[in-house]
């Protein structure tokens, strides 16, 4: 063999071909070859026929130097829309877009090595803190986790805005919807949807966001006397459901739909870029294709079979549990002002305040004592009616008292007088 080629062939093959020759020299059996070398004698004969053939290059195996019969053929293409499309995806979503929407099948690991080899960078998880771990609830429906998430969704594509976002703590299966702002309004619009969708939850896990919990802190002698507390209209809507609500005191506490959101921050950004996503309605669209699919990929079993929620029954009124409600005192002149507005009451009642009930599409009304009032919208408050046959009052003159008049004089000189 020549000095190159005994340079090409490794040590594992150095040692093939000395015994090898030993067994060509007949100094030792085929069978102890075999036996040295780890391989059948029939194998031991094939490799003494190719070197009695092609001398001592016959022992380097055929396939050196040649791609696996294995190899990928698409890797230089894979590595190439990477660096064009995928460039800030990590390996795991985008091995699964190059197969989904390229046809380029491979997993994540090879892509990461691949990635590895051409010195291409890519995003790498961050490790996590350790945190004290709480233990999934038992059953579907017993508690959700509730929150809304202030980002960029459509990277400059649309407006900012919110995803109200849910996930069940027994399962992981998630809910969402995007919104304009984080407020009673989307919070209870969400809630609704979430509601007739799956049921009604045992216990919502949420922070104190001043949606949800009322920052007030003061209430009156008589409201303290019966232990009433003060209530948001989102809290207020859980508690007429029979929802129990639980308060997180940070985020870590609410870990699941933290999560969630960061994961969404990273997936669906990116499958919504994809898709040339860029308004809050094509992407409430979106989440009803998108949610089910990572639902059914990521959802676990819960530990109990039995499912929590309570169905919505017909002779619930949910229109007027998840609304905004406001008191308001009813004047002499049956009248109210709300949100800086007069109505006028229309209908006779002797109720002292009016209960004001604004739907979720912004429909306004009022009950007093249970009982519908009808109302208009005015500009000023009503004038009194001045009686008929009545005289207007006279107009009292003022009289000034001349120079001399007694009551002038001081007390002593009115004595005096008087003397």
């Amino acid at each position: 063999m020549a000095r190159k080629d005994i340079v090409m062939a490794t040590q594992e093959e150095l040692k093939r071909l000395h015994v090898i020759r030993k067994s060509l020299d007949q100094l030792i059996k085929q069978r102890e070859a075999a036996e040295i070398l780890d391989l059948s004698v029939r194998q031991v004969r094939r490799i003494e026929k190719r070197i009695r053939e092609e001398g001592d290059p016959g022992v380097i195996h055929r396939s050196r130097g040649k791609s696996s019969n294995r190899a990928l053929p698409f890797k230089a293409k894979a590595l190439k829309l990477f660096e064009r499309k995928y460039q800030d995806f990590g390996p795991t979503l985008a091995s699964e877009k190059l197969f989904e929407i390229d046809k380029i099948k491979l997993s994540d690991e090879t892509l990461r090595l691949w990635l590895l080899e051409a010195n291409i960078p890519y995003p790498e998880r961050k490790k996590r803190p350790h945190r004290a771990w709480r233990e999934r609830k038992h059953h579907l429906g017993e508690m959700i986790q509730m929150d809304g998430s202030h980002h960029d969704w459509f990277e400059g594509r649309g407006p900012k805005c919110v995803l109200m976002g849910y996930i069940d703590d027994a399962t992981g299966r998630p809910y969402g919807r995007f919104y304009s702002h984080e407020g009673a309004i989307p919070a209870l619009d969400s809630f609704k949807r979430y509601l007739l969708r799956y049921g009604i939850p045992q216990s919502v896990y949420i922070d104190r966001h001043s949606t949800y919990k009322s920052t007030q802190k003061q209430f009156s002698l008589e409201e303290e006397l019966e232990n009433k507390r003060p209530l948001t209209q989102f809290s207020r809507a859980l508690e007429e459901l029979g929802v129990s609500i639980h308060y997180a005191y940070s985020p870590q506490a609410k870990g699941r739909i933290e999560r969630l959101f960061k994961t969404f921050q990273d997936r669906l950004i990116k499958e919504m870029r994809l898709k040339g996503i860029k308004t809050m309605e094509e992407g409430n669209r979106f989440l009803k294709y998108y949610l089910p699919v990572y639902a059914k990929r990521y959802e676990v079993n819960a530990r109990e079979e039995a499912n929590l929620h309570r169905p919505v029954s017909k002779d619930l009124d949910l229109e007027r549990i998840l609304c905004l409600k406001t008191e308001r005192a009813l004047r002499n002149d049956h009248t109210i002002q709300h949100e800086k507005k007069l109505y006028q009451i229309l209908d006779q009642t002797q109720a002292r305040k009016v209960m004001i009930l604004e739907r979720l599409n912004g429909v306004l009304e009022l009950y007093a004592h249970g009982k519908k009032l009808g109302f208009k919208s005015i500009t000023g408050r009503p004038q009194k009616a001045t009686p008929k046959n009545t005289k207007a009052p006279r107009l009292k003159q003022t009289v000034t008292p001349s120079y001399d008049h007694p009551w002038r004089k001081s007390y002593k000189t009115s004595l005096l007088t008087a003397a």
